[in-house]
């Protein structure tokens, strides 16, 4: 990890970010504009739309951030041991019998409390 790692906005990060959002309102915009056209027209004009908005915002610090994020995330997936088969099905086999155990318990608590207040109330 890097340590004190401060990563310096550039001074056109504000426009940059105005760009993008601009290019997203008219994938919208133009989306309902062109409403008479066929669909595949409007949706690769917003798919168009939407990828150069996403690689504007992209360079920007805080796209590079997530850039940087999506791969120490990648790399922490790889580190990860996954459970076996055996390991998932006993797993999913206590959860279920627990949840079954605290409904039932919720189930006797709402039924023994429902006939004591209609034995209050009448």
């Amino acid at each position: 990890m890097k340590q004190n790692a401060e990563v310096q906005e550039s001074r056109h990060d504000g426009l940059k970010w105005t760009v993008a959002v601009i290019l997203a309102a008219l994938a919208v915009v133009g989306n309902s504009y062109f409403a008479d056209q066929a669909m595949l027209y409007r949706v690769l004009g917003v798919v168009a739309l939407g990828l150069a908005a996403a690689a504007v915002a992209l360079t920007t610090a805080k796209g590079r951030d997530l850039i940087e994020l999506a791969r120490s995330s990648r790399k922490e997936i790889q580190r990860v041991v996954w459970p076996t088969r055996q390991e998932t099905v006993q797993t999913t086999i206590i959860v279920l019998v627990a949840v079954l155990l605290v409904g039932l318990m919720l189930w006797l608590i709402d039924t023994l409390l429902g006939w004591a207040m209609s034995g209050i109330i009448g």
